[in-house]
């Protein structure tokens, strides 16, 4: 496969450049397993719909076509479970949690991890989708198995992190 360049000029980046390694959706380290593509989350509710708003140049025009967006401000009325579950970009900049290289932190890293970009913060990323079991957890724990009204805010968490959280 001849590795493809992308070139990056969106509001938080420009002239950012990577090369795809890997066929788009394959490929992905043993260890991590989504349970939802990028386009999936982006059409049932993420991040209030203000993610990801001035990237569509970068990623397929599919996963834009239903997606639930908002350019304006942070909606949460968009998430599927239509409540915030997210903390603003500042407290993950704060807690040190964002790669250089994806300035608006896991589902950027996820999106481009998807499309076949392979970089050093892969681990850590794959890491870090593998700790939110621990809410996984607590919602099996504490709820009926497909009781999407059991813990809303902690199932609009695991969506985020692209685990189904409505199966749960």
């Amino acid at each position: 496969m001849a590795k493809k360049r992308i070139v990056v000029n969106d509001l938080m980046q420009s002239g950012y450049r990577y090369s795809l390694a890997a066929p788009v959706g394959k490929k992905f380290d043993p260890e991590f397993k989504p349970e939802l593509t990028p386009k999936e989350m982006l059409e049932l509710g993420v991040f209030g719909g203000k993610y990801m708003t001035d990237c569509r140049k970068e990623f397929p025009k599919s996963w834009f076509k239903k997606a639930k967006l908002c350019h304006d401000y942070h909606d949460p009325k968009l998430n599927f479970f239509r409540i915030n579950a997210s903390q603003p970009l500042s407290y993950w900049i704060d807690k040190g949690w964002i790669y250089d290289e994806d300035p608006r932190g896991w589902f950027q890293w996820y999106c481009r991890y998807y499309m076949g970009r392979r970089c050093p913060d892969d681990h850590r990323q794959i890491k870090r989708w593998k700790a939110i079991s621990r809410h996984i957890a607590q919602i099996r724990k504490h709820c009926k198995k497909g009781d999407c009204n059991c813990r809303p805010k902690q199932r609009q968490a695991v969506l985020h992190w692209a685990y189904d959280s409505r199966k749960i």
